[in-house]
């Protein structure tokens, strides 16, 4: 198949955070020293902003660097934080803790915001020095050329459910590059090839995740105070699962709320969505969100591993950046500040070697960077909570982060992948979950329709199997087949039929979280991309 080819000095898959800051640093650094570069970005969603998800509370370091007087160019950092509060959640009452016993989740100077809006509000920076954004167009594979990367090939359009080219098919592009910076946020499908391909995790600690959920919700005056932020802990995760909860206070009466589950949780009747659910409905939750509405719900897979788990970053043609490698902070539950820096720091490594196409020193200047002090000293914070739990693990690593800033003669280790966490479901208890009462709780179906998802019905699933009889055959008698609740969006079911029960993907609700790439016990799922534009669409988020 004939396919157009286009040729920049760098390509640049995915507009996040990262991805928006290497390009902007790339155009900035071509700029000053006179040096025209072509510069293209490639972002599936349908528009930049499309498919980020995050709490947030923003640190601004990063940008403060990158774009200095960001605050006279309408940027959307309107709500900085006026107040910490955390809390530990028994069933029937919370305790507050001192927000100084954690200092890494001191927010002074940080801002409440939407992430969506922020790399919206990137993009126009970028565009406004030249840079080439191209939103509907997903990287789909990896050009090679003796063993280096060259770029990417955009996705086919118009190819039916049976693998046949519909009228107007459009062949994917070929876009080459001296170099390829890959952005994809985590557990990228094509950075996930790159670590495998050039072994770049070879003497690490397995990756590490955890799922996250997001709802907007506009509530009433009485309760809601602009700048406010809650994170909390506790119930109603089982003490061996150190789940979390955030609730911001952003302008407009508006909140962001949500929870987070580690991936690597042990019983698989636990469905996160619901534990989700069920968190909104405490004592010291519920009184924010009576009489107000739920405007949007989505979720997406976090990484979590933290320098432990960092794998390197650079290879022939090209880098990985931000959460496509694991750069977030987990004891601050950040990583766009992070994210945007190893953007910047690629940009650089490139731009000086842009001529010679020498193999980068990038993973050097990620470790002399704050990138690297920042996830040293949370180190521990993760290994701690795995092995104590939510409580006993929240007392450690009080003393770790207060006492010692991050400093123990020691690192503990996570050896296990997520995915081989999960014990059989014969020896784990059966979680009964309260229904949804359609005003604070609420149903899958009904919340993936606040995601604004949509995929083309007629094309390839975009959620492969690589051994179509190994849910009923394995993971149904062993696990139950935790798809069925890990899974944020109802996308996976076990139906009864005559013949027996039958696994069924309902591809078009999913939300692109990763989720089931990651957490299948048999490693059977493998998420790619689908037609371009498909997925969510989040307006605020």
């Amino acid at each position: 198949m004939e396919r157009e080819v286009m040729e920049y000095d760098v390509v640049i898959v995915g507009g996040g955070p990262s991805g928006l800051s290497a390009a902007i640093k790339l155009a900035q650094l071509s700029k000053e020293n006179n040096k025209p570069l072509e510069i293209c970005l490639l972002e599936k969603g349908s528009e930049i902003g499309a498919h980020i998800l995050s709490g947030n509370v923003f640190q601004p370091t990063a940008l403060n660097e990158l774009i200095p007087d960001w605050k006279d160019k309408n940027c959307p950092l309107n709500v900085p934080v006026k107040k910490d509060k955390l809390m530990f959640l028994f069933k029937k009452f919370g305790i507050s803790i001192p927000s100084f016993v954690m200092p890494p989740m001191n927010n002074h100077g940080n801002y409440v915001t939407s992430l969506g809006n922020l790399c919206r509000w990137l993009a126009t920076q970028a565009e406004d020095l030249g840079i080439e954004i191209f939103p509907g167009f997903p990287a789909h594979e990896i050009l090679y050329e003796n063993d280096k990367v060259v770029g990417v090939r955009t996705g086919d359009m118009g190819i039916g459910l049976n693998g046949e080219q519909k009228p107007g098919f459009e062949a994917g592009i070929d876009i080459k590059a001296k170099y390829t910076i890959f952005g994809e946020g985590c557990r990228g499908h094509l950075g996930k090839q790159l670590i495998a391909k050039y072994e770049l995790d070879m003497d690490k600690d397995p990756q590490h995740y955890g799922i996250g959920f997001k709802e907007v919700w506009k509530i009433k005056d009485e309760v809601h105070e602009e700048g406010l932020v809650i994170h909390t802990n506790g119930w109603p995760s089982a003490k061996n699962t150190p789940a979390g909860s955030y609730l911001y206070h952003a302008d407009n009466n508006e909140v962001y709320l949500g929870y987070v589950v580690p991936l690597d949780y042990e019983n698989p009747h636990l469905s996160p969505f619901d534990e989700f659910q069920t968190w909104k409905t405490h004592p010291s939750i519920k009184p924010y969100l009576e009489g107000g509405e739920r405007l949007t719900y989505g979720a997406r897979a976090l990484i979590k591993g933290g320098i432990q788990s960092l794998p390197s970053m650079e290879f022939p043609g090209g880098v990985l950046v931000g959460d496509n490698a694991g750069t977030l902070n987990f004891s601050k539950i950040k990583g766009s500040h992070t994210a945007m820096k190893s953007g910047m720091l690629a940009a650089e490594a490139i731009f000086n070697n842009i001529d010679s196409g020498d193999i980068l020193e990038f993973d050097e200047m990620i470790a002399g960077s704050w990138i690297h002090t920042e996830l040293y000293k949370s180190r521990n914070f993760g290994p701690m909570f795995h092995k104590f739990g939510a409580l006993i693990g929240a007392a450690f690593n009080a003393i770790d982060q207060l006492i010692f800033r991050g400093n123990l003669p020691f690192t503990l280790h996570h050896k296990t992948p997520d995915y081989a966490c999960l014990k059989p479901a014969a020896d784990m208890p059966v979680i009964e979950y309260p229904k949804p009462d359609g005003k604070i709780s609420f149903d899958k179906l009904s919340s993936v329709f606040l995601s604004n998802t949509y995929h083309e019905e007629d094309q390839p699933c975009h959620l492969t199997l690589k051994d179509s009889s190994i849910p009923i055959l394995q993971n149904l008698p062993m696990y139950a087949e935790p798809a069925q609740r890990y899974c944020p969006a109802g996308v996976y079911e076990v139906v009864e039929k005559d013949s027996g029960p039958e696994f069924v993907i309902n591809g078009q609700n999913c939300v692109h979280c990763k989720t089931c790439d990651i957490k299948d016990p048999s490693q059977n799922i493998t998420w790619v991309t689908p037609e371009g534009t498909g997925g969510p669409n989040y307006p605020n988020m």
